[in-house]
């Protein structure tokens, strides 16, 4: 499984927050550079997870961003969902074309479609708080 750019901020931005003290307001400068996360695409990114429900926004002088709700309560398909949408593969890997649901599945449907329901499974059992980033590890490099 490969992220997008998007997919990848929006995770870095919810482990900036999750480390942020309860309630704290974070501003999306402060966000950007502690996670390297290039300044214009942080509001569509911060947006996408507003709208999820993840974060919320404080306007004014001291606004900021937060999380909607404790990091053990935030999976991390709930974050990647937000970003980039159903993460369900939706094309087969050899024609490029729909496979399976009702149609005739190619020859690794199977495989895949299995492959695909563990990763799926995994990012949905594990929290942003389970996480060792939050507690203060650092993140490499962007690249």
């Amino acid at each position: 499984m490969e992220l997008t750019h998007r997919g990848s901020y929006a995770i870095r931005a919810v482990l900036a927050l999750a480390r942020a003290d309860d309630d704290e307001v974070v501003p999306a400068r402060h966000i950007a550079r502690e996670m390297d996360i290039p300044v214009r695409f942080l509001p569509q990114v911060l947006g996408d997870l507003s709208r999820a429900g993840i974060v919320e926004a404080r306007l004014g002088r001291a606004g900021g961003y937060r999380l909607s709700r404790p990091p053990s309560e935030i999976s991390m398909l709930d974050i990647l969902e937000a970003a980039e949408g159903d993460a369900r593969r939706q094309t087969c890997v050899l024609s490029g074309k729909p496979c399976g649901q009702g149609l005739d599945p190619c020859d690794v449907h199977d495989l895949f479609y299995e492959a695909q329901q563990a990763i799926l499974e995994r990012l949905a059992r594990t929290s942003v708080g389970e996480l060792d980033l939050v507690a203060g590890a650092k993140l490499p490099p962007a690249g």
